[in-house]
C-alpha cells in the first residue's frame, strides 16, 4: 500500500469536495436478494483506477468502512456488526449487500483515487418487499338485504412500502359511499423486520342480484406483478317479496295427465311450507314447494293458488284448461238400408276448443258432409269422419250397404265389325250383387266389375234364325228379365251379294264399251250423210249429175236413223 503525505492527501479531500456531485443517483433492492450497487458508472477507466473504497452513512454525519481495493491486490473488507459477512466487490467495482433488509435504505458512497483524482459517487438504496400473499379472512356467513354488515378483512402482510388495497365484486371496484359499501384500512409495521401489514375492512349493504357474487381484494405494489385474492361468495338473505304459481305439464294438457302445480318464492331462505288453494280445497305442503294432481279431467279446468303459510295475503294464482274432444255418431257400424229409403245421421262433438271435421268415403276424401234423403246403391261404402283440436284427433265410422231387388237398366245390341255376329249388352243396378243369365248361350262372355251397384254383362251369338232373346238378373231380393229381337243373318247370301255386285261391275263394263262404239258408228254415219247434201247442192250449181240415186239416199238415211235408235236403247 502506497502511502500518501498529508498534504496531499488533503489536496485529495479538496478537490474530492469540489467535485463531489449534489444529485443522488437510486438503486432499489428487493428484500432478502442481493443487491448490487454500482460505483462511478463507467465514469473512470478501470487501468486509471489507483484505490476503490466502499463506506455507508451511519447516520448522524458518521461514515462506515466497508472494503478497500488497491490496484492490483485483493480486496479488503473491514465491514463489522450488520455488515460483516454480507459485503463483496464485483469485477466492475460494484458492492454486493446480500440478503437485503429495510436498514439498507441508506447511502453508499464509493471513493475512487486515479493519480491525483479523488471522486466519490453516492448511492442512494431503497429496499422494496412486495406482500407476502393476500387472502380474505374474518368473512360473514351470510349478507342480509338492505343492512350494512362486514363482509370481510383483507390482509397484505410484510410489504415495503405498505401495500394499498382494493376490494372489488365481479372484477369491478368497489368505492366507499359512506352508506352501502364502507371501507376501513390500517397499516401495522413490524417491530424486527420493519416491515408494514395492511388491512382492510369492507362493510357492504347486500342487494338480491348479490346471490352468487364474487368479491376479491388486490393490491399492485411497487414491483411485482398484481396480486389477487381467491374470490368469495355469501348467501344473500331477504324476506319474500314475490310468489309465483307455476304449472308443470305437457302441452296442450288433455284428460288423463297430471299436473304439477310449483309455488315459487324469491325469499332466501326459501319458505318450506305452502298453502294450494285447489278450486274448493285447501291443501297444505310442508318441506316442498310442489303438489300433483293425477289423472286430470274437465272438471279439473279452473283457478287454482298458491300462498304462504305464514302470511296468506302473499298469494299467487293460475288457471289450468283441461282440453278434451269427444265425438258421437249414429248410427255406426254396419248400416244395412233398402235402395230409396232415407238415413238419418246424428253426428255430434263436444270440445274444448274450435275442431276441424273432414269426411271420407272409400278413403276418398268429401266435400261435405254426407246426407242421405233417398238412397241409391252407389251410396253404399265405407263412411269415416275425423275431428281434430290441435293435436287430439278422434274417428268415428259406418258402413253401408244399399240392397234391393236388382232392375236392368238397359238391354241392347250392336253388330260386330266384321257383321257376322251380334254383341248383346245387359245393364242392371242392384246390391247384393245380381247374378246374370240370357235365354240363349253364347260366346266370349264379359262382365264389368260390381261398382256402385251396377253392373254390365255381354255376349256374342251369331243368330241362324230370327230371335227373342232375354236377360235375367236376379239376387236374394227379386228378378227382373227383359227381352230384344235378334236377327238371322245369312253368312251365304252376303257372301252371293258380294259375288253379283263383282259381276255387276264387269257387265257394266261391257255395256259401256258397246255404246261407246254405236255412238262411234252413229257421228260417221252423220258426218258421210252432210257431205252427201253438200255434194249435190255443188252439181246443182255446175249442172252436172250426182253418181248416186236418189234411193241409195233414202237407204243411207234409214241406217243412220236405224243406228241412231239402236245407240239410245
Amino acid at each position: 500500500m502506497h502511502l500518501l503525505s498529508a498534504s496531499c492527501v488533503c489536496a485529495l479531500l479538496i478537490t474530492a469536495l469540489l467535485r463531489q456531485v449534489s444529485g443522488l443517483d437510486t438503486v432499489i433492492g428487493l428484500y432478502g436478494e442481493t443487491l448490487e450497487i454500482p460505483c462511478n458508472n463507467g465514469a473512470m477507466k478501470a487501468e486509471d483506477v489507483l484505490i476503490t473504497k466502499w463506506k455507508y452513512d451511519k447516520g448522524e454525519g458518521l461514515p462506515g468502512d466497508l472494503l478497500v481495493k488497491q490496484k492490483n491486490q485483493n480486496v479488503s473488507i473491514s465491514a463489522t456488526l450488520e455488515y460483516k459477512g454480507r459485503v463483496s466487490m464485483a469485477a466492475n467495482s460494484s458492492l454486493l449487500l446480500s440478503e437485503a433488509k429495510l436498514s439498507d435504505q441508506r447511502t453508499f458512497t464509493c471513493m475512487v483515487v486515479a493519480g491525483a483524482d479523488i471522486e466519490e459517487y453516492p448511492v442512494n438504496v431503497v429496499i422494496y418487499k412486495p406482500p407476502a400473499g393476500l387472502e380474505i379472512s374474518d368473512k360473514a356467513s351470510e349478507l342480509e338485504i338492505g343492512k350494512l354488515n362486514k363482509l370481510g378483512t383483507c390482509v397484505a402482510p410484510d410489504a415495503n412500502p405498505a401495500a394499498n388495497i382494493t376490494w372489488l365484486k365481479n372484477n369491478i371496484p368497489l368505492v366507499a359511499d359512506g352508506k352501502g359499501i364502507s371501507i376501513e384500512a390500517s397499516m401495522l409495521p413490524d417491530p424486527v423486520t420493519g416491515l408494514s401489514t395492511t388491512t382492510s375492512i369492507l362493510k357492504y349493504s347486500a342487494k338480491k342480484e348479490d346471490t352468487d357474487a364474487e368479491f376479491t381484494c388486490s393490491t399492485q405494489h411497487t414491483v411485482g406483478s398484481e396480486l389477487v385474492s381467491s374470490p368469495v361468495t355469501f348467501t344473500i338473505t331477504y324476506t319474500t317479496e314475490n310468489i309465483v304459481l307455476q304449472v308443470i305439464t305437457q302441452d296442450p294438457l288433455v284428460e288423463g295427465d297430471n299436473v304439477t302445480l310449483k309455488c315459487v318464492a324469491d325469499g332466501n331462505p326459501a319458505p318450506t311450507s305452502f298453502n294450494f288453494q285447489l278450486k274448493e280445497e285447501l291443501v297444505k305442503v310442508e318441506n316442498t314447494d310442489t303438489y300433483i294432481i293425477t289423472n286430470v279431467s274437465r272438471d279439473t279446468t279452473g283457478e287454482y293458488k298458491c300462498s304462504l303459510v305464514d302470511d296468506p295475503t302473499m298469494e299467487a294464482s293460475k288457471d289450468i284448461t283441461v282440453n278434451y274432444l269427444d265425438i258421437n255418431l249414429s248410427p255406426s257400424g254396419n248400416i244395412v238400408k233398402s235402395a230409396g229409403e232415407a238415413l238419418d245421421l246424428s253426428f255430434q262433438i263436444d270440445a274444448s276448443g274450435d275442431a276441424k271435421v273432414s269426411w271420407t268415403k272409400d278413403n276418398v276424401k268429401l266435400e261435405k258432409e254426407p246426407k242421405f234423403t233417398k238412397l241409391t246403391y252407389a251410396d253404399s261404402g265405407r263412411y269415416e269422419c275425423e275431428v281434430t283440436m290441435g293435436v287430439l284427433s278422434r274417428k268415428a265410422a259406418f258402413e253401408l250397404a244399399v240392397e234391393g231387388v236388382p232392375v236392368i237398366k238397359q238391354l241392347h245390341k250392336q253388330r260386330g265389325k266384321d257383321g257376322t255376329h251380334e254383341v248383346l249388352i245387359c245393364e242392371a243396378e242392384g246390391s247384393p250383387k245380381p247374378d246374370v243369365s240370357w235365354s240363349i248361350n253364347g260366346t266370349s262372355p264379359e262382365e264389368s266389375p260390381f261398382v256402385n251397384g251396377m253392373i254390365t254383362h255381354k255376349i256374342t251369338v251369331m243368330p241362324t234364325a230370327n230371335l227373342t232373346v232375354s236377360c235375367t238378373v236376379s239376387n236374394g231380393f227379386g228378378a227382373d228379365t227383359k227381352t230384344i229381337n235378334v236377327s238371322y243373318i245369312n253368312v251365304e247370301v252376303k257372301m252371293d251379294k258380294q259375288d253379283q255386285s263383282d259381276g255387276s261391275d264387269q257387265t257394266k263394263l261391257v255395256v259401256g264399251v258397246v255404246v261407246g262404239l254405236l255412238v262411234a258408228t252413229v257421228v260417221i254415219a252423220l258426218a258421210y250423210l252432210v257431205y252427201m247434201k253438200k255434194s249435190k247442192q255443188g252439181s246443182w250449181k255446175t249442172g252436172e249429175k250426182e253418181d248416186g240415186s236418189s234411193e241409195e239416199e233414202k237407204k243411207l238415211e234409214e241406217k243412220v236413223e236405224e243406228n241412231s235408235q239402236k245407240a239410245e236403247v
